[in-house]
């Protein structure tokens, strides 16, 4: 068994699935499942990232290196706001002041940070776009996709500056934010079944 293949195949799979499943859990209102689906969604993409970095060629492999390191940086934060999400925020009885700082739904705090990892995830995506050598039709669209992502990065970064977010409605009662990550989702999932035929074919 090629593991070079095979992990990041599974990797790819992952990311397919929990962005559907992302995508079906905000039409259907079911946070938790949100978070939950959110917190494997890094795993996912760290694996398909580290398998086109395997692939890059020595001319490219600053650019591959820089999206697994970004990969990384997201990875961290996005498991860190959805592990909180889904424990400290689930399971105690927060003051307002703490739910303030640390409820997702309240574009404070963790919020913030959510975007951040948004941003980073961005970055990997343009450089690992970068990195790659695409030599098929599939190939070059999992090549597009991926670059033209990063274009989500100032926004992830320097939109919350603004302090643009506090003034919104609550996840419940907004239905602006919740439209605009169905689109990311119809965005990203097909990264994630290109890649996945992109290993499958290798």
């Amino acid at each position: 068994m090629d593991s070079n293949r095979v992990v990041p195949a599974a990797g790819s799979a992952i990311v397919t699935v929990t962005v559907f499943l992302f995508a079906l859990f905000l039409i259907t209102g079911f946070s938790f499942g949100q978070y939950f689906v959110c917190f494997f969604l890094p795993i996912g993409f760290i694996l398909m990232t580290a398998g086109l970095r395997h692939e890059c060629e020595p001319d490219r492999s600053v650019a591959g290196n820089a999206g697994l390191v970004f990969a990384g940086i997201y990875c961290t934060l996005i498991m860190f706001v959805y592990f909180t999400q889904m424990t400290t925020v689930a399971n105690e009885r927060l003051n307002e002041q703490a739910a303030m700082l640390i409820d997702f739904r309240k574009h404070g705090f963790i919020f913030n940070f959510d975007l951040l990892g948004y941003g980073m995830m961005a970055l990997s995506t343009l450089f690992t776009g970068l990195s790659m050598k695409a030599e098929t039709k599939p190939d070059r669209w999992l090549k597009a996709l991926m670059m033209i992502h990063g274009v989500f990065f100032p926004g992830c970064v320097f939109m919350p500056m603004t302090g643009m977010f506090t003034s919104m409605p609550s996840a419940e009662s907004g239905s602006g934010g919740t439209i605009a990550l169905i689109v990311w989702c119809v965005y990203f999932l097909p990264v994630g079944i290109l890649a996945f035929l992109h290993f499958r074919r290798k």
